[in-house]
């Protein structure tokens, strides 16, 4: 026994003590006379408080060693050494023991306390209390424990306890955390500690699953006992009330943690994002299901309501006339997050009458925060679908009293709950401008009962309009209540009132639009614009029904201001009319023709049209005769001429900016031509073309190629006089113009799309030089262009920018576009540099399209040696614009020069330019091998370059590794996955499939899976490292794919499935592109060299096991992988043999599908090892395959009728052998004639070939096309099962669910793919055939897998549990058919409600576990389950002897 709490001596256990003693020559005549003289010489040296530690370890060691006499032995020597202990001091045993507890519990969390910042124990704190608290546990069964003295024993230590210690002493009934708390004197003490750990507690729920888990159980078991005393009903006068302070403690934590939620709410601008986590945890307490199998549904609805009622009252500052002004501030998605949660969680605990009742009761009875109480009618109208008609009734419930009493509260109550309401949108509320109509529109509105209710409304909405918004105030005056003749004054004095109002918003309610939102919270609009949208709408509705709208006619009357001063000046625009009449014009004439345009306005507007006609023709000058004979494209041409004509002469370069405005008006004519879009489409709008085939209108084309060639030729024609930065601002002013015509943008982009990304390699260098061009000053104009959408997969979820369009666009496969992408991307950075060349640093950053910098980098080096360093180093020349411009132009001297300048070095230092290693990767993945331009001598040079001379060595700020070549194999291996995962859904179809192969070129460029299978090769060259393995993390391969699927996630939807065996698929193709030998490591452990497949065994069993080809077996390519891998790794193994062999055995119990696989293709897989085997070795094969040879010639062997059948010691191998074998060989004969040839004790032989026959007949279930099969696989099955039923032979274990011990043939269940395992009810109901009539007496627990069999067959059936699996391709097989999934459970049912008569009364003894997931699925099947277990009960209940 220790004496201190350290050293080697302290941490022996008493067992070990005690052995030492026992070897020991024994001189006492009795164990009495031991355990004295033990307790005698323990009690001088024993340590108590290491005494409670270490009793536990060696009671645990003498429970594995046997009998139970020496565990009471140990408990009542602890007792004995206390009773010495105490009578030693002179003390009570129970007030040592309870001090020594405490003292204990304090050095426990001495880490903890130190910190003062947690609430969670760590591991290794858990695994000590664990051990006190059992020993504690045993002291109380001896009396020898005093719980109020270890109670204020624990509060007088330093620190207080962490919570998680309290809890577990609530927990395990040692002291209860009324106890604690009643033991403390200090009550605000007390609460503020509990409520401080409560805190941490929530802060930590985010550390790990464990203790998120953790957390969960401790809030949930504190909450009930804060409920139970804080919200007591009634108490009993008679009955003693044990803990007198408990119920003010547990309300007072409860009432100050939600002053801490509130709180939060208040400032979550200011909050930490901590805090607010933490906050989101405590919100978990107000989830009624936590509380379900409580049994106190009083004290939880009193809970919730004492809840609500204070969120509503927190704080109440704002007065109403702030919530007037702020409540559109208030709406739902403007709340915060962590109050509209709270909210719906207090919802499910009310029905929405009873809910309404009680929000009812608080605004009547108590003062409010407005704030609370708007955003929670906002939640309560989103949430809750019958919340429309209830705020309906609540509201017209506070007019009717408003009216009654003539109360204002009630009044401004039932506005503000109106209006927020209407906030959130006529689909869940009416909007405002409908609902003042409802109230107050008519003569039976709560106003027309008297003078007195008609004055109080007009003072009431008199005294808001100081504080109302506009949209408020129109409403009233487009929508008055209804007044009586008599009382119109009334009316006109609040009108005016009103109106005046608007005068100070200067909103004038003349100028009111005929379509305007009333019930919108946008900032209104000026007349002028109101009118012109007013105009194209009524223009739409007449197009649509060719009557005049009913809201012009009504204008025309009622609203005859706004009618003449802006609509119809707004419809009579003076414009050059079409020949053919437009809807416009016959919507004028409608409109005459009903006297709704006054006779002179409309002859003004005749004559206007007539002279800007004139005008026009005046303006053409000579051309007057032809010009009108033009169509409006060639007018654009003329125009466009001219542009051109002035910008080679200096001289009339003042003229430019006219001249494109005429261009954009000329454009406008053509686009009123061309297109016939809604022109109030939104500009924000988002663009949409395909970019694998973009397909245009010829006329479209015709006005584009006209735009982009005349840019060019402009450009072209500047450069002969000047170098860009000395041409102005012309060609900027033209880009600019072009983008602000939102129609012509789809056109443009899809044109640009055709020539660049589908025909640039056949552009010649003025195209290339005007285009690249035209690309930098459209980037210049971003901002005027929306983003993109160029109908990809993989880019449709989020459109692009136009910047990132041309990444798009540019794309490097073959020798053709990478030269083009190398022209094009220097002359525009070129041109970039030439034509900004004072332009800061920054604002040359964003000028220029980061891709085009990228692509540079990665082209140039790859098209020049010099670029890369290699040949004789030039001084650069000065980059000239002339060389550029020039005909002839040498784009691969070009690009050198490019490269070489000062200004762009300086760009590939800021981090938006660095090429990173996975976008190099990128670009070169997309290289076609045998239409590149490099040979593959000179493809392997480039790679060996940019891998080992540019990336590898160089820091990892500049995108390097720091000569880290796993981090650069990771990125590797990660950016090949990426690719190949995009390759099905981008690049338009030119990558057939995902999955990649060395065959195939457009698949993964072969070469660099060769750079792949280099680097893993280096790495594995060090994986003998002294520290053992290749990382202490584990293979780094696994973990890199490990790390992957964690961010795909494990969901349960369809999508997320195929997604994650996609990936798992192209996993397992890097695997078998690499060596064999990678997937096994080596690690030294002390002297010696062991081999290591965990990672591997790890992948398969959770990966691979779950897409394999047939629920049980893995497939060939990766079977053999591994194998082959084994051997070529035992080759660095001491004892090779011994090696595989133990590798192997590990096989059977952790990886047992390994196995199974091995067995499937053993035929395929012999020969090719043993040749392996000869050549690496020479020996005798390693036994461990010598006996998997002999399982398959045991098998083929007893087939062919040549030998008896030779069972293994594993006899799951054997039945894999021979289950497959059968199906390889189609054997002679049925197999039940077969197998009873194996003998006798062959019961787990059988049941294994049962299960892995029933996987196949799950598989040929799944396989439409394979119905003939699934008859063969279902006789089988009938077969072996008969053969099992013969001999009386228990086969269930099979059926148990996945919570249940399987016993031996749990084994099995790690063979087999999960979702196979899934369908066992499937392949249960259909060995209904085959079931012996004897079999329910038989077998006691057949009732009850029956019944959990059936339960979760219509688990599968109606929660949608599809299966699906996946083949080698990687292609979902389809589900179940309907009919079939219906027959099977009909079947089924049958079948149980027939059985469950017929079972004997011992059958009944578990059931009652499964009548709760029979109520929820089959009521029918629980009530005859429920029955039969009744007359059981009834019957053992006759049958006993009466006594008394």
């Amino acid at each position: 026994m220790a004496a201190s709490s350290s050293g080697r001596r302290g941490s022996r256990a008493l067992s070990e003590l005690l052995g030492r003693v026992k070897k020991q020559k024994c001189t006492f005549d009795s164990g009495q006379e031991f355990q004295k003289a033990a307790v005698h010489l323990l009690s001088c040296h024993q340590n108590l408080n290491d005494l409670l530690l270490e009793v536990e370890s060696s009671s645990k060691s003498t429970e594995q060693s046997g009998p139970e006499p020496q565990s009471a032995f140990s408990e009542s020597f602890v007792v004995s050494i206390l009773q010495e202990q105490a009578l030693r001091l002179g003390v009570p045993m129970g007030i040592l023991s309870a001090n020594t507890t405490a003292t204990n519990i304090e050095q426990i969390c001495k880490t903890s306390m130190e910190s003062n910042q947690v609430a969670l124990l760590n591991l290794e704190q858990r695994k000590k209390l664990s051990c006190l608290l059992q020993t504690v546990k045993d002291l109380l069964v001896h009396n020898a424990f005093c719980r109020l003295l270890f109670c204020q024993e624990l509060w007088k230590k330093q620190n207080p306890p962490v919570l998680e210690v309290v809890w577990h002493l609530h927990r395990g009934n040692i002291v209860s955390l009324g106890e604690l708390l009643e033991s403390n004197s200090d009550t605000p003490a007390v609460v503020e500690w509990l409520c401080s750990s409560l805190c941490l507690l929530c802060k930590q729920t985010d550390s790990s699953s464990l203790d998120v888990e953790l957390s969960g159980h401790i809030l949930s078991d504190f909450m009930i006992v804060f409920l139970q005393n804080g919200f007591q009903q009634t108490s009993d006068p008679e009955k003693k009330v044990e803990f007198q302070k408990i119920p003010h403690i547990c309300y007072a934590v409860l009432q100050k943690m939600l002053t801490w939620v509130l709180d939060a709410v208040a400032n979550e601008k200011q909050e930490d994002s901590s805090k607010l986590q933490a906050v989101k945890c405590w919100l978990n307490v107000f989830t009624v299901t936590m509380y379900k199998s409580t049994s106190f549904p009083e004290s939880l609805q009193q809970f919730f309501i004492h809840t609500l009622t204070e969120i509503l009252t927190y704080n109440p500052l704002l007065k109403a006339s702030d919530a007037i002004h702020m409540q559109r501030e208030w709406s739902f998605a403007r709340t915060c997050p962590l109050l509209t949660t709270l909210y719906r969680k207090l919802f499910v605990a009310f029905s929405a009458e009873k809910l309404m009742c009680h929000l009812q009761q608080i605004l009547e009875t108590h003062e409010v925060n407005w704030q609370h109480v708007l955003s929670c009618f906002s939640t309560l109208v989103v949430c809750q679908t019958e919340a429309e008609q209830l705020v309906k009734d609540l509201l017209s419930s506070l007019l009717i009293k408003a009216f009654e009493n003539y109360d204002m509260e009630n009044m401004i109550t039932a506005f503000l709950i109106a209006r927020q309401a209407a906030l959130e949108g006529p689909a869940v509320f009416m909007p405002y401008a409908e609902w003042f109509k409802v109230s107050f529109g008519n003569a039976s509105g709560y106003h027309g009962s008297s003078k007195k209710a008609l004055v109080f409304l007009f003072e009431f909405l008199s005294e808001l309009v100081p504080f109302e918004a506009p949209q408020y105030l129109k409403v009233h005056i487009m929508h008055p209540p209804f007044v009586p003749t008599k009382y119109r004054p009334f009316l006109l004095e609040y009108i005016t009132l009103a109106k005046t109002r608007l005068a100070d918003f200067k909103v004038a309610i003349e100028d009111m639009g005929l379509y305007e939102d009333l019930s919108s919270t946008k900032e209104a609009v000026q007349p002028q614009s109101q009118a012109l949208e007013d105009v194209e709408k009524a223009i739409r509705i007449f197009e649509n029904t060719g009557k005049i709208p009913t809201s012009v006619m009504e204008a025309s009357i009622f609203r005859r201001p706004y009618y003449t001063s802006h609509f119809i000046p707004a419809l009579l625009m003076p414009r050059v009319l079409p020949e053919i009449p437009d809807s416009r014009i016959v919507f004028i004439d409608s409109l005459k023709r009903a006297d709704k345009i006054p006779p002179n306005l409309y002859s003004r507007y005749v004559q206007a049209c007539h002279f800007l006609k004139e005008k026009h023709l005046q303006d053409g000058s000579i051309e007057v005769e032809t010009d009108h004979l033009k169509e409006p494209v060639e007018q654009l041409k003329a125009e466009l001429d001219k542009l051109t004509m002035l910008i080679t002469d200096q001289s009339k370069h003042d003229a430019v900016p006219a001249q494109i405005a005429l261009i954009s008006e000329r454009l406008m004519t053509v686009l009123g031509h061309c297109n016939n879009e809604n022109e109030a489409a939104s500009f924000n709008a988002r663009i949409q073309l395909n970019i694998c085939s973009p397909k245009l209108e010829q006329q479209d084309q015709c006005v584009i190629d006209l735009l982009l060639t005349s840019f060019c030729q402009n450009l072209i024609a500047a450069s002969y006089f000047n170098p860009p930065d000395r041409q102005g601002l012309c060609l900027s002013l033209f880009v600019k113009m072009i983008c602000g015509h939102r129609r012509v943008l789809p056109a443009l982009l899809t044109r640009l799309c055709q020539l660049i990304y589908h025909q640039g390699p056949s552009l010649n260098d003025a195209h290339v030089l005007g285009l690249a061009a035209f690309m930098i000053h459209l980037n210049e104009s971003k901002s005027l262009i929306p983003e993109v959408n160029i109908g990809s997969k993989v880019a449709s979820a989020k459109g692009l920018s136009v910047t990132e369009y041309w990444n798009h666009l540019l794309v490097c496969r073959t020798g053709e576009s990478l030269a083009f992408c190398m022209r094009f991307c220097t002359a525009a950075v070129a041109y970039c540099l030439c034509k900004f060349p004072s332009l800061s640093h920054d604002d040359l950053c964003n000028l220029l399209p980061s891709g085009l910098i990228k692509k540079l980098q990665y082209v140039v080096p790859r098209l020049s040696l010099e670029a890369r360093g290699i040949g004789r180093e030039e001084e650069a020349p000065e980059l000239s614009w002339r060389s550029l411009s020039c005909p002839s132009v040498n784009y691969t001297k070009t690009s050198l020069c490019l490269w070489r300048q000062t200004c762009f070095q300086e760009l590939l230092k800021e981090k938006l330019f660095q090429l990173s290693f996975r976008e190099w990767l990128l670009f070169e993945l997309e290289v076609q091998p045998e239409k590149d331009i490099l040979s593959a001598s000179e493809r392997h040079d480039f790679h060996y370059w940019a891998l080992y001379q540019w990336y590898l060595p160089a820091a990892s700020a500049s995108g390097g590794f720091d000569g880290n070549l796993e981090k650069a194999c990771g990125i590797l291996i990660g950016t090949i996955l990426d690719f190949s995962q995009r390759s099905e859904l981008d690049n338009c179809g030119q990558l057939e499939k995902s999955e990649f192969s060395v065959h195939n070129n457009h698949h993964v460029n072969p070469d660099i899976l060769c750079r792949l299978q280099e680097m893993v090769l280096e790495l594995g060259s060090r994986k003998t490292s002294p520290t053992g393995c290749w990382n202490d993390k584990g293979h780094f391969l696994f973990r890199i794919f490990q790390e992957r699927l964690k961010t795909i996630g494990n969901g349960s939807a369809v999508g997320e499935r195929l997604l994650r065996q996609q990936e798992v698929l192209l996993q397992k193709r890097i695997l078998l592109c690499l060596p064999p030998s990678v997937l096994i490591m080596m690690c030294r452990r002390g002297k010696k060299m062991t081999l290591d497949c965990e990672d591997f065994f790890f992948f398969v069993n959770t990966e691979l096991r779950n897409i394999c080809s047939r629920g049980c077996a893995l497939s060939y390519d990766i079977t053999a992988h591994f194998l082959r891998g084994l051997l070529n790794a035992s080759l660095d193994y001491e004892e090779s043999a011994q090696g595989i062999n133990d590798i192997l055995k590990t096989c059977r119990t952790k990886c047992p599908i390994i196995i199974s696989s091995a067995a499937l293709w053993w035929l395929r897989l012999e020969p090719v090892l043993c040749s392996q085997w000869k050549r690496l070795f020479g020996a005798p094969l390693a036994q461990e395959l010598q006996r998997l040879r002999k399982c398959q010639h045991s098998a083929t062997s007893f087939l062919s009728l040549e030998a008896e059948f030779s069972l293994s010691d594993t006899p799951w191998i054997s039945a894999a052998f021979l289950h497959f074998t059968v199906q390889q060989q189609a054997a002679h004969g049925g197999v039940r004639d077969v197998l009873k040839r194996a003998g006798s004790d062959t019961q787990q032989l059988l049941v294994c070939l049962l299960f892995f026959s029933l996987m196949d007949l799950i598989f040929t279930r799944l396989a439409p096309k394979q119905g003939t099969e699934f008859q063969k696989s279902l006789e089988r099955c009938l077969e072996i099962l008969g053969c099992l039923e013969e001999q009386g032979m228990s086969w269930l274990a099979l059926f148990h669910s996945a919570e249940k011990d399987r016993g031996p043939y749990q084994i099995l269940h790690s063979a087999a793919s999960d979702q196979y395992i899934s369908l066992l009810p499937i392949a249960f109901y259909s060995l209904i055939p085959g079931f012996h009539q004897n079999l329910l007496n038989r077998e006691q627990t057949f009732l009850y897998v029956a019944v959990d069999m059936y339960t979760q067959l219509l688990r599968l059936y109606i929660e949608g549990e599809n299966p699906r699996r996946s083949d080698q391709g990687g292609q979902s097989l389809p589900s179940l058919k309907h009919v079939d999934s219906l027959e099977v459970l009909t079947k089924a049912r049958q079948f149980l409600l027939h059985s469950i008569a017929r079972c004997p009364k011992n059958s009944f003894v578990h059931i009652q576990q499964l009548l709760d997931p029979c109520e929820e699925f089959d009521p029918e099947v629980k009530a005859a389950l429920f029955h039969s277990w009744k007359a059981t009960v009834a019957e053992d209940s006759y049958d006993e002897p009466v006594l008394f």
